[in-house]
């Protein structure tokens, strides 16, 4: 980025003067708007806003900037986030057997396309899975898990998350159901990737089950983890249509291929701060 940026997303009920409240107060500090985005859903009464700005004159640093617009949300009653774009969010990966997706994220990552810092890539299968796959500095932790000691593996992986910092979790295809109280710890910060089949299809081989339907679409959902398995508020979806010549091993290629762009569009979405909660599903402010 050519320039210090920061970028303030926000929802409040819908009341006249927000958008100029908004506006007043970065022209106040000193500050010029890039991108703004804003969403009035009437179905709830609520507004939901994204705007990117930086220093037209002079510098401000974000405590600051957050003083000064207390005012405003309290005003407002805003829920909202301002952050330095200059500060890439910490992410860690957790995977199982497939490793598609974090090969996919990995490369997005060193090519510069996920703006991000790994902290941890945890698996509940040894190092040896992924000996084709170069973590670099990244560190890497086994934990196995079976019913007896589920409890003491989400509470070590909850003690990688604080020691490294982590502001967000990537369930790349990670083949776990985690527990309502880890998911209630996570809410709003863990991504999940799973096919779109859902509530059809559950269980193994998934793709066999849609073969002998003769399903015509197939798909991938990428979603906010919450203690509702496989309900949480949905980021992104895609679909590829399929026909009667595709083999089961066609649609789980063309699976996987699904997953990893709709894992990663989720990701940046996040990092970039394009999503608002709003109750059970959420905002994209779309670039």
């Amino acid at each position: 980025m050519p320039h210090h940026q920061f970028v303030l997303t926000l929802s409040c009920p819908d009341l006249p003067g927000i958008v100029s409240a908004v506006s007043t107060f970065l022209f106040d500090n000193g500050q010029n708007i890039i991108d703004a985005q804003q969403f009035d859903d009437s179905e709830t009464g609520l507004f939901f806003m994204r705007v990117v700005f930086n220093a037209a004159q002079t510098r401000a640093s974000l405590q600051g900037l957050r003083e000064a617009f207390l005012p405003v949300a309290e005003r407002f009653r805003m829920r909202w986030h301002l952050r330095d774009r200059s500060n890439r969010r910490r992410v860690m990966l957790l995977v199982s057997q497939s490793h598609h997706c974090l090969v996919d994220i990995l490369y997005r990552w060193r090519t510069g396309e996920l703006e991000m810092q790994p902290t941890a890539i945890i698996s509940n299968h040894p190092r040896e899975t992924y000996k084709d796959i170069e973590f670099g500095d990244i560190p890497f932790h086994y934990l196995p898990v079976n019913k007896e000691t589920r409890r003491q593996q989400e509470t070590a992986i909850s003690g990688v998350i604080a020691h490294t910092k982590t502001d967000l979790v990537v369930l790349a295809r990670y083949m776990q159901i985690l527990s309502n109280e880890m998911s209630g710890r996570l809410e709003g910060r863990c991504i999940n990737i799973h096919h779109s089949f859902l509530p059809g299809f559950k269980g193994a081989r998934p793709y066999h089950q849609a073969h002998e339907r003769g399903v015509k679409l197939i798909g991938a959902t990428a979603h906010y983890v919450t203690s509702d398995l496989d309900e949480g508020p949905i980021i992104d979806q895609d679909v590829e249509r399929i026909s009667h010549r595709d083999t089961p091993a066609d649609l789980a290629r063309k699976g996987r291929d699904i997953e990893r762009r709709v894992l990663s569009r989720a990701i940046r979405y996040h990092l970039e701060d394009r999503v608002i909660l709003n109750g059970k599903k959420t905002v994209i402010f779309m670039d």
